[in-house]
């Protein structure tokens, strides 16, 4: 049987059609006024631990979720709502400075809004952020740096980091246990794992270094100890090392805190 015109026409129809621009929601949602109070656009990029759905308002960031557990944009949209009380609509172009705060872990003057938090999570999370890229701190240092009239506990200061809304920006990674162990509340292992080696942190060193006791590194030329990974303890050369296992060991030897990592002090 031969297939009409009009057959023809209306198989072909389907092969015609293009999809919406993917910030097409967004765009409707602007053009008829709805205040952005209601919503924020959001975008899938790439780390070095997978896919990171990052939500902002203009102004700010207002979430940030890996996908590496499975997350699919629908339950990213649902999870933020149910945080922020605003929808997340898909976008096409993300906030200035997220791009290359995630290239090179730079995120501390990229605007983050925590202000919906618990006053002691926002407290943990700001400590967090001010960690360099490449670096680590325990959460004896955290506890110190979120409050100085009452430090977080250890249990608190995990469950902020397991309850981070902006993982990868704010950068639990770089936290561990007063041993040097990795932390990794807000990640699985092996995504820890991944940021950490992307920023270049010697996890093995590390390690080692803890076990001979070496929880602050001094330099006998300046007598000034500092967190392993600081950027002025990685330029000490290995024969001009001293090894500390607490600050008032650090202080009995004549050695004072570094002014950049600020350590514990007795």
């Amino acid at each position: 049987m031969n297939e009409s015109k009009d057959d023809a026409v209306a198989r072909r129809l389907p092969d015609l059609a293009s999809s919406a621009p993917e910030d097409f929601a967004l765009r409707v949602l602007r053009r008829v006024g709805i205040s952005e109070d209601h919503y924020d656009s959001y975008v899938h990029l790439d780390t070095a631990a997978g896919g990171l759905f990052v939500a902002a308002s203009r102004q700010s960031v207002t979430g940030a979720c890996l996908d590496s557990a499975g997350l699919t944009a629908t339950a990213f949209e649902e999870l933020h709502r149910a945080r922020t009380g605003r929808s997340a609509i898909p976008g096409s172009k993300p906030l200035p400075g997220i791009v290359p705060a995630l290239r090179t872990g730079r995120a501390r003057r990229l605007a983050i809004d925590l202000s919906g938090l618990p006053q002691e999570q926002h407290a943990v999370l700001q400590a967090v952020r001010n960690i360099p890229a490449g670096q680590l701190r325990p959460l004896s240092w955290i506890a110190r740096e979120a409050s100085a009239a009452s430090p977080p506990s250890a249990s608190d200061i995990l469950h902020a980091l397991a309850a981070n809304p902006v993982t990868v920006l704010v950068p639990c990674h770089r936290v561990t246990h007063d041993n040097g162990a990795p932390c990794d509340a807000a990640y699985l292992p092996e995504t820890g794992e991944a940021l950490r080696r992307a920023e270049h942190i010697d996890m093995r060193r590390v390690t080692e270094l803890s076990r001979a006791g070496a929880v602050f590194l001094g330099s006998d030329t300046t007598f000034i100890y500092c967190h392993p990974t600081c950027a002025h303890a990685r330029r000490i050369t290995p024969g001009h090392r001293v090894h500390f296992r607490t600050p008032y060991d650090a202080r009995e030897a004549g050695y004072r805190a570094c002014k950049s990592c600020r350590p514990l002090t007795v």
